[in-house]
């Protein structure tokens, strides 16, 4: 597992449970909530990174 992978990972882990202690998300669905929350950021994460490396190329 690289870096970004581990960060997603945190940052997915964090949301969810505010999501859970919010009464937003119920721990019975966190299985099917989790994959598309650590999707969208590790994806987001992966664009910023992009976006930083153009960036100091220029």
């Amino acid at each position: 597992m690289d870096k970004m992978q581990k960060e997603a990972l945190q940052v997915t882990k964090e949301i969810v449970v505010k999501f859970i202690e919010s009464g937003r998300v119920s721990p019975n669905n966190f299985a099917e909530l989790f994959p598309s929350v650590y999707n969208v950021v590790y994806e987001t994460i992966c664009a910023a990174d992009v976006q930083d490396e153009r960036e100091v190329a220029e």
